[in-house]
């Protein structure tokens, strides 16, 4: 679950946690979402845009699994992936079809591209380790052309009647398949306090909103504890 930041004492925390954790990453995905993750990230890049060519930016790349993603979609297109952490991109690069995308170390909050660069914008689980959730949102906004489509892949707060079952996963099975998977438990420790501290899909929406964005929708995966939502840049 990675993230694109590298200001201040959250940022540096949660460098180091995606550096350590780049070689177990996609594991622990596949683990914590009981095989689900990939195939969320397939839909995140069905949802960002029809084939067709155009220039796409992945945030948060990690390892490059919706990067990869959309450009297997759309062989014509341009995708960029960006991540703040060098070690996750390091493993992206690795990955088969690698050479299709092109890999870029950089910080969501002050991104390195002009105005209206992108036809559309995907990301996973960037939005709740960032330290200014409005000023990457804007940047999104920034760099999107108008019309451009951006769809995000994040954790969901528990809520309904399995939020105590899903608040005793996270709590307890999230940081031991950390400790038994990673060897590493504060990591995953941290992961798992964030996915319960972060906003809800309504939040996020509404900042989306409030940026002029439009068509904003969202659809909860997995016991609603993750989910994917869209949006549109007004013309």
């Amino acid at each position: 679950m990675t993230s694109d930041r590298t200001r201040g004492n959250k940022s540096s925390e949660v460098h180091g946690i995606f550096q350590k954790i780049a070689g177990y990453y996609d594991r622990m995905n596949f683990l914590m979402t009981l095989g689900r993750h990939e195939k969320w990230c397939r839909e995140v890049a069905a949802r960002v845009a029809p084939a067709g060519g155009g220039r796409f930016l992945d945030l948060a790349t990690g390892t490059g699994v919706i990067a990869l993603a959309v450009a297997r979609r759309n062989p014509d297109a341009t995708v960029t992936g960006v991540d703040f952490s060098e070690e996750m991109l390091r493993r992206a690069r690795t990955k088969p079809g690698a050479d299709a995308v092109r890999w870029q170390h950089g910080d969501a909050a002050d991104l390195p591209f002009e105005d209206e660069s992108f036809d559309g914008i995907t990301e996973g689980y960037l939005l709740r380790n960032v330290e200014d959730l409005d000023r990457v949102l804007r940047e999104q906004h920034r760099v999107l052309k108008p019309g451009g489509r951006l769809v995000i892949l994040e954790t969901c707060p528990p809520s309904g009647l399995v939020k105590p079952v899903v608040k005793w996963g996270l709590r307890v099975i999230v940081p031991l398949l950390g400790q038994v998977v990673a060897r590493d438990r504060r990591s995953y420790t941290y992961l798992e306090s964030s996915t319960r501290a972060f906003e809800s899909p309504q939040s996020i929406a509404g900042a989306l909103s409030g940026l002029g964005f439009t068509d904003i929708g969202w659809r909860k995966k997995f016991f609603a504890t993750n989910v994917i939502l869209w949006a549109t840049k007004a013309n």
